[in-house]
């Protein structure tokens, strides 16, 4: 399986930097292959000040290897052998009409001294960040999700749905961090689902991303914005750089377990303002962007 889930997303990268390249206009993605000491490594791909993109990276990575004593804490358990491998992206557009959006599909493998697996788990999801509210790219991005969810099992969307509003909710400012999306962990064989069903579940959700975003990134790549938008850009985006910084496990996890800095940290966009005690006008389309924040929306 750990074969298998490694060549799909070196295929779902490739597949994803490909589509994003013929939105972008300017800017291509670079790559830059790394090792880690401890075993493994990986392959990032950035873009930077495009005329679509502002910032965005596309990463992989397999590493394996000791457990960390953070993971032995965090799973419970001694010392052990592991593998794990994903792939990860954030994509920040430059025209504040545009949402950001995150994405993340993974496999974790845990072994025994005579190297037999013990434990193994997929996880991921998708969500969508905008700065300013379109219904319609809400109701396009979770019906996608939903789409791929119900062809393994109807229940999935809206089970993954309510964990992905739980997880990327920003407790110390009382609101969402987006609009949401899907979000899965721990996806281990049960009766009713093998893992080959959740890698067949997994990668559908992959390959799902691009008719995700990319219409919705093509149909606000042009619009026209002022200087006080991009303003209001760079201040969400605050919000973002506290999420990922205070909240996000896959970040903690990764500055704990000497994760490779330059890929962990690609998440966070370029320009960002904090504006102290900040509140839009009210009645503007910058507070309604806040009043859908403040409790999850059922977009289908």
């Amino acid at each position: 399986m750990k074969n298998k889930f490694y060549q799909y997303i070196l295929q779902l990268q490739d597949q994803i930097v490909a589509g994003l390249e013929a939105i972008e206009e300017k800017a291509k993605f670079r790559e830059d292959i790394w090792e880690r000491p401890e075993g493994g490594g990986g392959k990032t791909r950035v873009i930077e000040n495009g005329e679509v993109i502002e910032k965005g990276g596309v990463n992989i990575s397999a590493v394996h290897g000791k457990l960390p004593e953070a993971m032995q804490q965090m799973f419970n358990v001694g010392e052990a052998d592991f593998f794990a491998c994903g792939l990860s992206l954030v994509i920040h557009p430059k025209n504040p009409m545009a949402p950001t959006v995150h994405a993340n599909w993974r496999y974790f493998e845990m072994y025994n001294e005579r190297g037999e697996i013990i434990n193994q788990w997929f996880g991921g999801g998708q969500d969508l960040t905008p700065y300013y509210l379109f219904e319609e790219d809400a109701i396009h991005f979770h019906q996608t999700c939903k789409t791929a969810c119900d062809k393994h099992n109807i229940d999935f969307y809206p089970k993954y749905k309510k964990q992905c509003d739980d997880y990327f909710w920003n407790a110390h400012r009382n609101e969402a961090r987006g609009i949401g999306g899907l979000f899965f962990d721990y996806c281990k064989a049960t009766e009713q689902m093998s893992m080959e069903n959740w890698f067949n579940f997994v990668s559908e959700v992959g390959n799902s991303f691009l008719d995700a975003y990319a219409p919705i990134l093509e149909k606000r790549k042009n619009l026209p914005y002022t200087k006080e938008q991009r303003t209001w850009q760079e201040i969400r985006r605050g919000r973002y750089v506290e999420f990922n910084l205070v909240h996000d496990k896959g970040t903690l996890f990764g500055l704990k377990t000497n994760g490779r800095i330059e890929s962990i940290l690609m998440s966070l966009p370029p320009n960002v303002k904090w504006v102290y005690d900040h509140h839009p006008e009210l009645g503007s389309e910058e507070e309604k962007l806040i009043k859908v924040l403040e409790k999850p929306i059922d977009w289908i």
